[in-house]
């Protein structure tokens, strides 16, 4: 793996820190170092698949999204954190849970890894989601369609959609 010939943290958050890099070639470069996340797509026995719309200080509106979260829970899996969010944020819990892909989200300015889950869940919830959260139940098959023609907002929902059609058409 490459490393650069130097590195300093330039600002530290509470959610991220950036490190300014020298690298022989290229020359300073800003990489931002967030968490990493787990997200995962739910689907119900019915077909449905259950997305969250939260507000999303980034895209300054609230957005459709499947549950996701930051693995910053000391020595918690990706598995175990997408479960986690699927039952906090849905009020949901998964039968079965499958890595779908695991992907880099802007790999030339972000360290950011996300690993994708696919959730088969029960039919109705055990619980209440999170305050702040709406669930919003959709046929999968429209959810596709709308991945496909790029009507989606939000990236890792996308991809989510398309890779679970994927096995569902090859499996």
């Amino acid at each position: 793996m490459a490393e650069p010939s130097g590195s300093r943290t330039v600002f530290r958050g509470r959610w991220i820190l950036v490190d300014e890099e020298e690298w022989p070639g290229i020359g300073t470069w800003e990489v931002v170092r967030p968490k990493d996340a787990a997200a995962v797509l739910p689907l119900t026995p019915d077909g449905e698949v259950l997305l969250v719309r939260q507000f999303r200080a980034g895209a300054r509106r609230p957005i459709e999204e499947i549950p996701a979260g930051l693995l910053d829970v000391e020595g918690e899996d990706p598995a175990s954190c997408a479960a986690r969010e699927l039952l906090e944020e849905t009020g949901f819990r998964h039968a079965s849970l499958e890595p779908l892909a695991t992907f880099h989200t802007s790999p030339g300015s972000s360290s950011e890894l996300v690993h994708l889950f696919l959730a088969l869940t029960g039919a109705e919830p055990e619980r209440e989601p999170e305050e702040g959260i709406d669930v919003v139940r959709r046929p999968l098959d429209g959810a596709v369609a709308d991945a496909r023609a790029g009507r989606l907002d939000d990236a890792k929902t996308a991809l989510a959609l398309l890779l679970t059609d994927a096995r569902r058409v090859a499996g």
